[in-house]
């Protein structure tokens, strides 16, 4: 067992890409974590695929390091605005942050709301300017805008007094003086830790008492609770109630929680987290952060206690609220089951179900449709990564375009979701970036030119306007442009916004695709497919230079005679064709489209496919809303 006072918990906190989890893998070799000839691959925390192809942390880990017979428990958090939810909950674990700003872009949006909610905690942070080795760095310009958001965000006078550190989480250095220490070793960071994180504020004699932070789960064991233990000892093998609460109002918190119900349960499994593995122990105590296994069921914010009462439980922690809905539907495709598994409407079901076990951020609503369910989340990237995992698990099936969740006020007006958007674009574009952006709704903030040729604007804008936008984005700006955007809220509606005004190619046959169809196509498109390539009736191939869409064969071959030799086609001239990933087409699809996901490919589909079905649902469509224009009002009540 660890004295409590030499135990210290804290999180990173930072933006996307401003080199948290690369920090992590220094403070690994500083601490001598892992043997001299163990081989550890880079970035260590981001443990799966798709962490490491994306650069980014979608999951909230756990590791600690001894440094010093101190026991530091480090949680990496996501950058992503996201998947901030994660944020949300694994503060409530710690006793400080570590407030990570890159030494160029400086405070970013997340930066900005995880800083937020760190401060309303009462969180006294560490702040660390990264990256001060790179050519455009302005530590000090990025410490001044740190200091002005401590003030801005409402920073009390201990909180805004933070030490501060500069270094280089790649090359392993951090010190407090940048010009009189030499740039080497990472003493000063463990020393700051050690001396301003303050130790858990537990009682280690009280009777026990834990609250449920973040979730796990194993196929053998069930369902596994992980949290920092606030008062008292556990035994394995002990009971302990566990208590649910709720909030009155998800929307008005103010209004206070209620009781929900109780069970008696056990504690069958108890680990502690040590280095990166987690290590089964026969008792967990006050202060550290420790994962059970036992009841049935557990939910974020559950309260174990060794008492009885419900008073004794803690508030319900607050579990984020979708903002994108799109839906899941079963793969009714011709090419369905050829390059992964063809699921059923239960099978889908069953694996969003899974899915909910950890990802407490995601909803999943039965509408009544026989072919497909509602899938809600924080945003497209949320969603995009639950389908790029079960995508790489073989499963096959389609999603609709992303919509954004409304809600009304009291007063029956209609809200939005909106966002707080960043751009930072060399100043030749930045006149195309605002007129785009005004044409989705987005309002002009601020405009602050950075030095170096980068003007950096920020604009508030629906959720609505970012769909689809962000390939454009990469367009105008020529790949130079960099965006980052968070949720602040609900607004009023802000009206129709137009994101795509041109039409799709849209295939009439079934076969594949042939070098002399697309020649003839690519003058009046964009195409997505390549020659040999298979497509069927219903299948979006490409993208037409004006409105409406255009239904092609590219099948069709050219027929051969006597007169024509037959390697005539071999000097056929060809576009490369343009290849959407898995989010590029889920920006681009119209309402009445779908995009097909399989092991293998990505395709875009009419969600009607047979081309006679579709004219009438779109003639009987027309009819209805013309029928709806001419109603006369309702009389007033």
């Amino acid at each position: 067992m660890i004295p409590v006072e030499r135990i210290r918990n804290l999180a990173i906190i930072a933006h996307i890409d401003h080199g948290k989890t690369t920090l992590i893998d220094s403070v690994f070799r500083a601490t001598r974590t892992f043997r001299e000839n163990q081989h550890v691959a880079e970035r260590l925390m981001d443990n799966n695929d798709l962490e490491r192809e994306r650069g980014i942390t979608i999951r909230a880990k756990h590791c600690t390091v001894r440094w010093n017979e101190y026991l530091i428990n480090i949680i990496d958090t996501p950058g992503h605005a996201d998947f901030s939810g994660e944020v949300e909950r694994v503060l409530s674990m710690v006793d400080s942050v570590l407030l990570l700003v890159d030494a160029n872009e400086g405070p970013m949006p997340q930066t900005r709301y995880v800083l937020m909610r760190a401060l309303r905690l009462g969180l006294r942070p560490i702040v660390i300017i990264n990256k001060v080795d790179r050519p455009n760095a302005r530590p000090d310009q990025s410490l001044n805008k740190t200091f002005d958001l401590f003030i801005d965000l409402g920073a009390t006078d201990e909180q805004a007094h933070f030490p501060v550190l500069f270094g280089s989480g790649l090359d392993g250095w951090f010190v407090r003086d940048l010009d009189k220490e030499p740039h080497e070793g990472m003493e000063a960071l463990f020393e700051t830790i050690i001396g301003k994180v303050p130790p858990p504020k537990v009682d280690q004699d009280g009777p026990f008492l834990m609250q449920v932070s973040t979730l796990a789960w194993s196929d053998y064991i069930g369902q596994i609770g992980g949290g920092r233990v606030l008062r008292g000892t556990l035994n394995k093998g002990e009971d302990f109630s566990r208590f649910v609460m709720r909030w009155k109002d998800s929307a008005d918190q103010a209004k206070g929680w209620e009781f929900v119900g109780s069970s008696k349960e056990k504690g069958v499994h108890l680990w502690v987290t040590r280095g990166l593995q987690r290590v089964e122990v026969d008792k967990v105590s006050a202060g550290d952060i420790v994962w059970l296994a036992g009841p049935g069921e557990i939910g974020i914010g559950d309260t174990f206690s060794a008492l009885e009462e419900p008073e004794s439980a803690l508030p319900p922690l607050e579990i984020e609220e979708p903002t994108v809905s799109m839906f899941f539907l079963v793969n009714t495709g011709p090419f369905s089951g050829e390059s992964g598994t063809a699921i059923t409407l239960r099978q889908l079901k069953e694996r969003l179900r899974r899915e909910l076990r950890i990802n407490v951020a995601l909803r999943m609503e039965d509408v009544g449709r026989s072919d497909g369910v509602k899938v809600s989340g924080r945003g497209e990237l949320h969603l995009a990564i639950l389908i790029e995992e079960m995508r790489r698990e073989g499963l096959e099936f389609c999603i609709s375009r992303p919509e954004v969740i409304t809600h009304q006020d009291a007063s029956g007006n209609t809200l939005e979701p909106m966002e707080q958007l960043i751009v930072d674009v060399p100043e030749e574009y930045q006149g195309i970036i605002i007129e785009k952006l005004a044409r989705r709704k987005g309002g002009l903030r601020t405009v602050e030119n950075a030095g170096t040729n980068v003007i950096r604007i920020e604009f508030e804008i629906p959720t609505r306007g970012l769909i689809g936008y962000r390939s454009e984005f990469l367009t105008d700006t020529r790949g130079l442009g960099i965006m980052a955007s968070r949720f602040i809220g609900y607004g009023p509606w802000c009206g129709e916004i137009i994101s795509r005004n041109r039409g799709s190619v849209v295939s009439i046959e079934t076969g594949p695709a042939t070098a002399y169809a697309i020649e003839s196509l690519q003058n009046r498109a964009v195409i997505f497919v390549e020659p040999t390539e298979r497509v069927y009736s219903g299948q979006i191939v490409g993208e037409n230079s004006r409105p409406g869409d255009l239904p092609c064969n590219p099948t069709k071959r050219k027929n051969l005679t006597n007169h024509r030799s037959s390697t005539k086609d071999i000097a056929v001239a060809l576009d490369v064709p343009r290849k959407m990933s898995l989010e590029q087409a889920m920006e681009w699809i119209a309402a009445d489209e779908l995009v097909e996901v399989t092991l293998k490919s990505i395709r875009m589909r009419k969600a009607i496919l047979d081309s006679d079905q579709r004219r009438r649902a779109q003639k009987i469509q027309v009819e209805l809303m013309q029928s709806l224009s001419a109603a006369p009002p309702p009389p007033p009540a």
